[in-house]
């Protein structure tokens, strides 16, 4: 296939299987598989504690990936990224340590209708322990915010404002420095669900006006359970630990104990190194790619993708007309034929795409569906991949009897 980045991923080495479910988990190329590979014939011990080479190693390997990731975002200082599992890890822990311990009754934490169920669940749950209300930001029918739906929801009783830079669901990509600056001037703290924007386009913290930023590794080349939270260092220091155990303390005595500084106090444990040491290769593998080369493929591939389904009557797709708006994610639905139906017809071709509610209900009741059909894009996807699906997604209705 006319992909040369393909050639660097083991799974497609033989497979005729259509991979559209990107959005969900990437695929691994060689580097990354052969970056953990390496720690665990190595290095494999414990690290931060221990006194011997193996240990010493696992250490360097481990800092070495926080600093990494936090170049990837443009964080100031890399002590200001906390290793987590993922991004919903990322988000519950801002939510149980920041939220709950500076909110009250009568605060408010802003969200959008588009949220993943990850950046809604811990806000409800702040909401009912600390007596703040839950706002949401309503968008246009393209998944568009407009500066006036933010400056109206967004108002000095808000407190936390959290939404992410790409929908899951729309592919929007959200104007996240309007909305921090507005957040910022009402006295918010402005929190970034990154997990879809972080594998698609450069990151940098500081230019949204992100308090706090969250990302997962297994959406960007990375292995599954390894995920960052960037946070201000300020906030980071007055907020207490999430979780509490080994790793994450100073000196322990009978009834009390003194926590370690950022950003050891947030990671209770012991810690995923071999993850950050495959997280560390795939930022290496994307930097080495290029996010021109990312986007301008993405960019190509879904063009192709939505101007194919739009010569489908039965078909209907969601969110903005326009494929630069989309992010490589094209949520749909076929007339008369159920989403779970389309994915598993698609799966007979070999297609891979996701069908539910992806983790986003409310805006499945917003856009008045029960469930949609997913084909997400990456880089390494080609220009046949996309007519394939188009192919077998207009003979769908037919193979289910219409």
């Amino acid at each position: 296939m006319s992909n040369p980045y393909r050639r660097d991923f083991p799974i497609f080495d033989g497979s005729d299987v259509v991979y559209f479910d990107n959005a969900a988990t990437t695929q691994r190329p060689a580097m990354v598989l052969d970056a953990m590979k390496r720690f665990n014939d190595s290095c494999n011990a414990n690290p931060l504690r221990g006194l011997y080479r193996w240990s010493m190693q696992a250490t360097e390997a481990y800092e070495n990936a926080r600093r990494a990731a936090a170049e990837l975002i443009g964080a100031d200082d890399y002590k200001e990224v906390i290793f987590t599992r993922n991004t919903t890890e990322s988000l519950n822990l801002v939510a149980y340590s920041y939220g709950l311990s500076q909110l009250h009754e009568g605060d408010e934490i802003v969200i959008t209708v588009m949220e993943h169920h990850s950046n809604i669940l811990p806000w409800q749950m702040v909401s009912r322990v600390t007596g703040a209300k839950l706002i949401y930001m309503e968008p246009e029918r393209d998944g568009t915010l407009t500066d006036a739906e933010i400056e109206a929801k967004i108002t000095d009783r808000a407190k936390i404002v959290s939404v992410a830079q790409v929908s899951n669901v729309m592919g929007v990509t959200n104007p996240i420095r309007r909305i921090a600056d507005c957040a910022h001037r009402h006295g918010a703290v402005m929190v970034v669900d990154g997990a879809q924007s972080t594998p698609h386009m450069p990151v940098n913290v500081k230019e949204l006006g992100a308090d706090f930023f969250a990302f997962s590794g297994h959406k960007m080349l990375g292995p599954m359970g390894i995920g960052c939270l960037y946070g201000r260092m300020e906030l980071l220091d007055s907020m207490p630990p999430f979780l509490t155990g080994g790793e994450m303390i100073e000196y322990v005595q009978r009834q009390t104990a003194t926590f370690a500084e950022v950003p050891e106090k947030f990671e209770a444990g012991t810690v995923n190194a071999m993850g950050a040491a495959g997280l560390h290769a795939a930022i290496d593998y994307l930097k080495n790619v290029g996010w021109d080369q990312v986007m301008n493929t993405e960019r190509e591939l879904t063009e192709r993708l939505m101007d194919g389904l739009s010569k489908i009557p039965e078909v209907t797709v969601y969110g903005s007309k326009d494929p630069d708006k989309h992010c490589g994610i094209v949520t749909f639905n076929v007339e008369g034929c159920h989403p779970h139906d389309v994915a598993s017809v698609l799966d007979t071709e070999h297609i891979a795409i996701r069908a539910g509610h992806h983790c986003a209900q409310p805006l499945m009741k917003w856009l008045g569906v029960g469930a949609t059909a997913r084909a997400s894009l990456y880089f390494y996807n080609t220009k046949e991949e996309v007519d394939r699906f188009v192919t077998a997604v207009g003979k769908v209705r037919g193979w289910l009897g219409y």
